[in-house]
């Protein structure tokens, strides 16, 4: 599936006339009410205070990609229930849920694209299927990319959006933190970049795994990046976190990023850096 037939189904959602409230977009961080299509020229971004709102893959690529550039590649893969898990609900039930929601059978959106005309495996994280999280096929998506950049001598590109490791796969989860990690190590080897967006949020195993390891890692403008909950940090050592804790200028501030980078500077930057990276 190309961009065009991806982004074409996109637009077919969106709101129609009758569905004014569906026009407004108010947002969490100062509150103020916005017509979606001034959202939408800012790529997402509130005019009024610069504050990042979270995004879907789509829109992701019509932002960084080249225009009619992307190919999506492992589209099919499902994630199976090898745990028959239980809480509230099934996990079966939670999976589908997701896919009825988002069109897709998993957190992650893989392919290769053009950026400023260079070739580039992408990965991109959706937050709205079951939080981002990490599961196998998401790992294996993961893995798969990095071993096409590998094959191809591309650069890869990985932009997380997760809460962490998904609950419902146990250990099976936790696994794909050390396969991407080994997978992120045999790029590295190949002398091929790896560039790291990190946006909101991104936690948990994604953080403690391939999020980290980028020759170059960035985040989008107060993102929430960290591993466990600032609340459940508090709890445990019983004291209070510094100000902006786990926000991307708190990293910044103390060197576990190289830089914050607005939405609209993403492709530029990426051109210029990965010019750096793989010049011929």
């Amino acid at each position: 599936m190309n961009f065009s037939d991806i982004f074409s189904s996109v637009r077919r959602k969106q709101a129609k006339p009758h569905e004014a409230p569906n026009h407004w977009i108010k947002c969490s961080n100062c509150s103020a009410l916005m017509y979606y299509k001034e959202i939408q020229m800012h790529f997402n971004v509130c005019p009024k205070c610069g504050f990042h709102m979270r995004i879907t893959p789509f829109e992701r690529l019509e932002l960084l990609v080249d225009e009619n550039s992307f190919v999506e590649f492992d589209a099919n893969l499902t994630a199976i229930d090898p745990l028959k898990f239980v809480d509230s609900k099934s996990y079966k039930k939670r999976l589908e849920e997701s896919e009825a929601k988002t069109g897709r059978r998993s957190a992650v959106l893989s392919g290769e694209c053009l950026i400023e005309k260079r070739k580039v495996q992408l990965v991109i994280f959706d937050f709205s299927f079951m939080g981002g999280s990490l599961g196998s096929v998401e790992g294996e998506k993961v893995v798969r990319a990095a071993k096409r950049a590998i094959e191809a001598r591309n650069p890869l590109v990985i932009i997380s959006a997760s809460g962490g490791a998904r609950m419902q796969e146990s250990t099976f989860s936790l696994m794909q933190m050390s396969k991407t990690s080994a997978a992120l190590k045999l790029l590295a080897e190949e002398k091929l970049p790896f560039i790291s967006i990190l946006s909101d949020p991104t936690m948990g195993g994604v953080s403690a795994s391939f999020a980290f390891l980028g020759d170059l890692i960035i985040a989008e403008p107060g993102a929430l990046v960290g591993f466990a909950g600032a609340r459940v940090i508090k709890q445990t050592i019983g004291a209070d976190l510094p100000e902006g804790f786990q926000r991307a200028e708190f990293l910044l501030e103390h060197g576990l990023i190289d830089a914050i980078v607005p939405r609209s500077e993403h492709k530029k930057f990426l051109s210029h850096f990965l010019g750096l990276f793989m010049k011929d």
